[in-house]
This record gives C-alpha cells, structure tokens and sequence, in this order.
C-alpha cells in the first residue's frame, strides 16, 4: 500500500514539475525569465486562466490550441508532462521495493529514498536537455555543467553512505577521484570522435555540448552507466537516420540528408534514462551473454 501510494504522489508531482520544465522549455532558448511574466499565450499574449495550466487535462480540453487566438500549443506540453510523471512515478515504484520487507525497512528505507529523489532529478535533467536539443539543437551549459556537479556530489554522497562501501573500506577520496576520472574519460571519448570526425570532413561533426552531456551521464551514471546510455544513443540515431533516409522528400535531394544535423544528445538523454533505470541489468546481461 505504501509503494503505491507513494508512486501514485511521484506522479502527480511529476506532472507539476513536468509543466514548470515547460515554461522553462520555452523561455530559456529566448533568454526570458521563467518567474515574470505568468504562464500567458506566446501568440496573442493574453494570460492563461488558472484552469488553463493543469497539466495534460488543460491541453486535452482546449485542444491542444489557445482559447483566445486559436494558435496551437504543440505535443510538446503533454509529452513533456507525461514523460517527467511517469519516469517519476516508476522511479518511486522501483524505490519503494525494498520496503515492501518489515525487517529491512529499517536499514534500506532511508537509502531508498535517497537514490529515488536523487533519480528523480536526474531524469528531470535529461528531459529537459532532450527536449531542448529536439527542438534547437541546444544543449545549455546552464544545465550539462551544474547538472555533471550535482551529479557528482550527489552520487559520491549515496556511496559514500551505503553500507556495503563502508565494509568494504573504501575511502571517500578513492570514491572521489574515481567518479572525476570516469567524467574526465567520458567527455574525453566525446571530444576523440570529435577530433577525428574534423580530420576526416573537416566540418564538425559533435558538438561540444555532447561531450558535457556525457560528462553529466558519467557523473551520475559512473563510466559504465555512460558508455550504457553512449551505445543505446547511437542505435537510436542510427535508426532515426535510417527513417528518414526512407523518407521521400529527404531522398530526393542527397546532399540536402547528408548535411542534416541530428540531435545526438536527445538520443543520449534516452539512452541516459534507460541507463538509469536498468542499466546494471544490461550490463550483467551483456555479461553472461559474452560469458565473463
């Protein structure tokens, strides 16, 4: 009963935080305060009455366009509230497990809820950045850099109190530089394929802001984690590539495809979430699959 109740409040939560990333979507690529003006229509203006801003139902009822000017809102909105609940909502669900046992809540429930809330921001971030580079290719240092620092403090942080690490005698310093050099290593491979993709088309080819995104995922994820959420990211641009090579207004002018940016860093955030969430279970299956 407590773990569903608890994921039913993550959700709601994630719809609220869901709608204020929303705002944030819209003004921080124009440079615009997230606090003033109130939430108001982009098109004509007029501020949107109180009913107007409940998450995903406000959408669906005025469908999907202003009341007043008839502009349309765009998916975004609801696929951004909906994404940020149910990522919460299963973060709590997953959180909530060890619980569900009376003799280890006493000694697991505290660390449970560290690593939900601490997951429940990172997705938060990586929504955010998906999002962001979905629709203009921006991955802000606002986000990526604070976003690697956050990670890294929270993360040691959660090592450095879990039990397991304390028996085995590992020291808060050895935790420190490992996460730093698992960022350093992340970022680095980022900046190689960089490097290497300017030598041979001399044009770039990676932005710099991928490389602080993978710096974010290392910090939060550790290296594995990462290179986790780097392979998932490059299958699903690989296969947004193949889609729109089959498209016919994109076969017709080669060249025009050809020189078409993708946003890579969606396709990390993804694979960053999925990272997250199951992560250690692809790896031990990776694992048993090559037989070590």
């Amino acid at each position: 009963m407590m773990r569903m109740l608890a994921t039913v409040f993550a959700g709601l939560f994630g719809l609220a935080f869901g709608s204020f990333l929303n705002v944030c979507l819209s003004r921080w690529p124009h440079e615009e305060s997230i606090v003033h003006p109130g939430s108001h229509c982009r098109q004509c203006q007029r501020t949107l009455a109180w009913w107007e801003n409940i998450p995903v139902i406000s959408w669906i009822a005025l469908g999907g366009r202003c009341r007043t000017c008839r502009a349309w809102i765009g998916l975004r909105y609801p696929l951004v509230e909906i994404s940020v609940a149910v990522l919460w909502a299963a973060v709590a669900w997953r959180s909530m497990n060890p619980l569900d046992d009376s003799e280890l809540a006493s000694t697991h429930a505290p660390m449970a809820i560290v690593v939900g809330i601490c997951m429940m921001i990172f997705c938060w971030l990586l929504v955010a950045l998906a999002f962001l580079d979905a629709e203009d290719l921006w991955l802000p240092d606002r986000l990526t850099l604070p976003g690697a620092a956050l990670g890294f403090l929270l993360t040691n942080l959660r090592v450095d109190l879990d039990e397991n690490h304390l028996r085995a005698g590992m020291s808060m310093a050895f935790t420190a530089v490992t996460s730093m050099l698992s960022i350093l290593a992340a970022a680095g491979f980022i900046l190689l394929i960089r490097w290497v993709y300017w030598l041979i088309r001399r044009r770039e080819g990676v932005g710099l802001g991928d490389a602080k995104l993978m710096a974010l995922l290392a910090a939060w994820l550790g290296l594995p984690g990462a290179i986790v959420a780097f392979d998932l990211g490059i299958l699903l641009g690989a296969l947004a590539a193949v889609f729109l090579l089959t498209v016919p207004s994109s076969k017709a002018d080669t060249r025009s495809w050809s020189l078409r940016r993708l946003p890579l860093g969606t396709f990390l955030c993804v694979g960053g979430i999925v990272s997250g969430l199951w992560g250690r279970q692809i790896i031990d299956a990776y694992l048993r699959w090559s037989g070590f």
